[in-house]
């Protein structure tokens, strides 16, 4: 599996657990907005050797409860159920980031009993999907067959947002969460950095922020991360 680096230590990024993230290279994506655009490209300057992230992981048995594989987008990696398969032979638990695009490895991993934890992200209403994702005629069928996948409740998950001035409305948010039912929901705001791939968009104003958390109280699986408590 392709490697670009790894967090050691995450206390926030896998509910309720201490998990190591390892970042995979390569996505079939190109938003604008993405924080990890070094890790979009397939073909990496270097990589780190997957016995790397073995001894170290096997170095924090006792103390570490799972694995958080990220991106880039994992599904588009051949070996990631192997590589899956191995972290859980340790004994730990593992949670996915995706984008839902590999609808069929991603309940192949769910039917397996291979995962612990899925994070999708849902990147606009459909009708901008193609613009907000970087891809202008981007298929959503297999967006949108593994969002009623995860409502099947067949393992832990939620759905997240990043929330951007430029590209998200009110009612593209209502019109996602007509889409995902009552599903855990999460709306992040986003955040300016050196890798981000159009330097020109803007995250929410706290007032902004505030004014929509307070909307969005209507909708009790629906929150802003950090916003969590009412």
């Amino acid at each position: 599996m392709k490697i670009a680096g790894y967090e050691k230590l995450s206390l926030q990024d896998f509910p309720n657990n201490m998990s190591c993230i390892v970042f995979t290279q390569g996505c079939n994506m190109k938003c604008p907005f993405c924080q990890n655009s070094t890790l979009i490209p397939t073909e990496p300057e270097g990589t780190i050797p997957e016995e790397e992230i073995f001894d170290y992981l096997r170095q924090r048995q006792k103390i570490l409860d799972g694995v958080t594989i990220s991106g880039g987008e994992p599904t588009v990696q051949k070996d990631l159920k192997e590589f899956i398969i191995k972290v859980r032979q340790l004994g730990l638990k593992v949670k996915l980031d995706t984008n839902g695009t590999n609808y069929n490895l991603l309940k192949e991993l769910i039917d397996e009993k291979l995962l612990d934890y899925v994070a999708m992200d849902i990147k606009n209403s459909i009708g901008k999907y193609g613009v907000t994702s970087g891809v202008p005629n981007i298929s959503m069928d297999n967006i949108l067959k593994s969002i009623d996948l995860l409502k099947q409740n067949k393992v832990d998950y939620e759905f997240r947002t990043t929330i951007i001035n430029e590209h998200h409305e009110l009612k593209d948010i209502y019109e996602i969460i007509k889409l995902i039912g009552d599903s855990k929901y999460y709306l992040q705001n986003f955040n300016l950095s050196d890798d981000v791939i159009d330097r020109s968009l803007t995250g929410f104003t706290e007032e902004k922020l505030n004014l929509w958390n307070e909307i969005i109280t209507n909708y009790p699986s629906v929150y802003i991360r950090g916003r969590e408590k009412r």
